[in-house]
C-alpha cells in the first residue's frame, strides 16, 4: 500500500510541475500573420455614355482614368429631386472594383450635377481584399443626351 501512495504522490507532484511549466509558455497567435495593407491615394476620372434608361435610372460606360485605369460601369439611380445612389463597377487589369454610392443631386438647366460618398463593397483578382469608405464621389449628367461624367478621390487600401 506504501509502494502506491507514494507512486500517487509522485504523480501528483509531476502533473503539477508540468502544469506550472505549461502556464510559463507565451501563447502563440493562431493562423498566419497578417501582411500590412498597401495603400493607393485614387484620383479617377470617368466619361461615360449612356447604354440604357429605364425609368429613373440611367446605365452608363466608359472609360477611367488616372490612378487606376479600366472599363467603368455605372447604374445611376435618381431616387429624389435632390438625392441619387449607384453601382459602380471598375475593371482594371488583374481584377474589379465594386462601389455603393450615395450622393446629392441638383439640377441646374441642361445640366444636373451630384457628389456624396463611395465606399467599396467587393473587389477580385489582385483587389480581392480591397476596402475604401467615405471616398468623395461626383459628377455631372448632361441632360441631353444623358452623358456622365464622374470623378473618385480617396484612399484605397488593397
Amino acid at each position: 500500500m506504501r509502494a502506491a501512495s507514494s507512486w500517487a504522490a509522485r504523480l501528483v507532484v509531476g502533473a503539477s510541475v508540468a502544469a506550472c511549466a505549461l502556464a510559463s509558455v507565451p501563447a502563440r497567435a493562431a493562423g498566419p500573420v497578417a501582411a500590412s495593407a498597401r495603400r493607393i491615394s485614387l484620383n479617377e476620372t470617368g466619361r461615360l455614355h449612356l447604354t440604357s434608361k429605364h425609368g429613373f435610372t440611367l446605365n452608363e460606360e466608359g472609360l477611367a482614368t488616372g490612378t487606376i485605369r479600366g472599363r467603368i460601369y455605372l447604374h445611376l439611380k435618381i431616387v429624389s429631386t435632390n438625392r441619387v445612389t449607384a453601382e459602380v463597377g471598375i475593371y482594371p487589369n488583374g481584377g474589379s472594383l465594386t462601389g455603393k454610392v450615395a450622393a446629392n443631386y441638383h439640377v441646374a438647366g441642361a445640366n444636373a450635377s451630384f457628389s456624396g460618398t463611395m465606399s467599396i463593397v467587393r473587389g477580385t483578382g489582385s483587389y480581392r481584399n480591397a476596402r475604401g469608405v467615405g471616398l468623395g464621389f461626383s459628377g455631372t449628367i448632361r441632360r441631353t443626351n444623358d452623358a456622365v461624367t464622374v470623378h473618385l478621390t480617396g484612399d484605397l487600401s488593397i
